[in-house]
């Protein structure tokens, strides 16, 4: 049995009370927790409604989406990734663990980076059966088994690397005090050339690019929170060396300044009051 998740993190321009969509997610069965971090389905209902433009942060992790007509893998960002929503609709999609598309892939995981590739060429075979099934389905914890059931038939063997990788990132999340690359070499006692080869192959990202991206997630959650936030102690606090520095990257990943998307999410949950 599959257990339902928390909230998800990344989501840009939303707030708590957010009705334009749901957000659910899913832990793997046991024996695919090697190879997958969570399930997560996105329904919407925009029926005499504008578009919506959900906007998402990255995360150093492949997906596997699985759309009516428009299934694929979906490599790692490096920017905001963007989807319009229109109408009604449903997305059922696999989050593999960082490192973990690369046992299926066979190649270096850097190639699907900024790449969406549509599920025929990733699998060589047609999503349309498996997508009937899918979304013939009621409930995503009905979902779950056919999507498991494609992925055992096709599952690779364990690596080491895959669990090595991971340790690193939720080291990353969890720890403020790992601000930059050279402080993951020391705790971990690995040369920079070797370590840069394993996240290019593996994660398709570098891991400078995943310390900037969780710092920026942390920032970007206080903010949904509703939180008073002085610019100058957060950057610091979030490890950069100064607050125009935290400016800058903010504004180059999210499109804003910290101070406009803060009054963006104040508008945003003004509209949802009145």
């Amino acid at each position: 049995m599959q257990l339902k998740l928390g909230k998800p993190i990344g989501l840009l321009n939303v707030n708590k009370e957010n009705s334009k969509f749901s957000v659910s997610r899913y832990s793997p069965s046991a024996d695919l927790i090697h190879f997958i971090e969570h399930y997560w389905v996105v329904r919407w209902d925009l029926r005499g409604q504008e578009p919506h433009l959900q906007e998402t942060l990255p995360h150093p992790s492949v997906h596997l989406v699985f759309e009516r007509d428009n299934s694929r893998i979906v490599g790692v960002f490096k920017g905001r990734f963007s989807v319009l929503l229109k109408e009604q609709g449903a997305v059922f999609g696999v989050k593999f663990r960082p490192g973990a598309f690369y046992l299926f892939l066979h190649k270096p995981v850097s190639t699907l980076t900024d790449r969406m590739v549509p599920f025929q060429e990733a699998f060589g075979m047609s999503s349309q059966a498996l997508e009937q099934r899918l979304f013939a389905q009621e409930t995503a914890e009905q979902m779950i088994p056919l999507a498991e059931s494609f992925i055992r038939e096709r599952l690779p063997e364990p690596d080491t690397n895959v669990d090595f990788i991971n340790t690193i990132v939720q080291s990353i999340i969890s720890d403020r005090s790992i601000v930059k690359v050279d402080d993951i070499l020391a705790r971990y006692q690995i040369h920079k050339r070797q370590f840069q080869i394993l996240f290019r192959q593996y994660v398709g990202v570098s891991p400078k690019w995943i310390i900037q991206r969780y710092r920026l997630h942390e920032a970007v959650e206080k903010m949904a929170d509703g939180d008073i936030l002085d610019w100058s102690n957060l950057a610091l606090d979030l490890g950069y060396y100064d607050q125009a520095h935290f400016i800058k990257d903010f504004k180059s990943i999210v499109g804003k300044s910290p101070e406009i998307y803060s009054k963006l999410l104040s508008e945003l949950k003004q509209d949802k009051g009145s």
